[in-house]
């Protein structure tokens, strides 16, 4: 059976982008083997309020706080459109560019994994590539919360689970792995209350990140 190393793919708003975005991608490709790890600011996402600032911005913090890690990129296909970014279409124009062949791991957070039956066409995205479910240590496992879920997604989880990393090296997509990785207690929605106001942010995510935050005003007003 062929081994290949598979890609990672992180698609938020990263506004701003913080450490634990980064934390969370070093985790999924050292313990995954992951051969690098895209990180995919969105657009226009279809299940959040807009986010606080431009796109060009939130690229620029991004690009700013990937610097010196050759295994993290930029990917840009999602930020520059006007429309809903789904997953499935970027998971579909990747898989296009990337071929068949290729593992693919979407990662997400172990909450946003149990509302994954929401997201559009949502079943198609095994076909697509492996899911990376990531559970705070010390959390109450997500294997348990699948208890309360609905059972078509359940049963897909069931169905899928992977013993090891192993798995997503010998398949271009299909399973989900469970990941536990350390509590970095590290929002963005507490980075921009911060700086309204008018409280540091230092240590919560790259100094470069911060100082373009600083030298924009970015967030300096209450969201409402």
């Amino acid at each position: 059976m062929t081994s290949i190393a598979p890609l990672g793919l992180l698609g938020v708003t990263f506004d701003p982008i913080h450490h634990g975005h980064l934390r969370l991608a070093q985790e999924a490709l050292e313990q995954c083997g992951l051969a690098a790890v895209h990180f995919i600011p969105s657009g226009v996402p279809p299940h959040r309020a807009a986010p606080r600032t431009a796109a060009a911005q939130r690229l620029e913090m991004t690009r700013l706080a990937l610097r010196g890690n050759p295994a993290f990129i930029l990917d840009e296909r999602e930020i520059h459109r006007t429309d809903p970014c789904y997953t499935v279409d970027t998971l579909t124009s990747l898989r296009a560019e990337v071929g068949d062949a290729q593992p693919l791991c979407l990662l997400m957070g172990a909450d946003a994994f149990l509302q994954l039956q929401t997201w559009r066409e949502w079943k198609k995205l095994f076909t697509l590539a492996h899911i990376i479910a990531v559970q705070r240590a010390g959390s109450h496992p997500l294997g348990n919360r699948m208890e309360h879920v609905d059972i078509a997604l359940r049963a897909e989880y069931q169905a899928r689970l992977a013993p090891s990393p192993k798995a997503l090296h010998e398949s271009p997509a299909g399973s989900v792995l469970v990941l536990d990785m350390p509590a970095l207690e590290i929002s963005a929605t507490d980075i921009r209350r911060r700086c309204a106001d008018g409280r540091s942010i230092r240590y919560l995510l790259p100094d470069a990140v911060s100082a373009y935050i600083h030298s924009n005003h970015l967030y300096a007003h209450a969201e409402h």
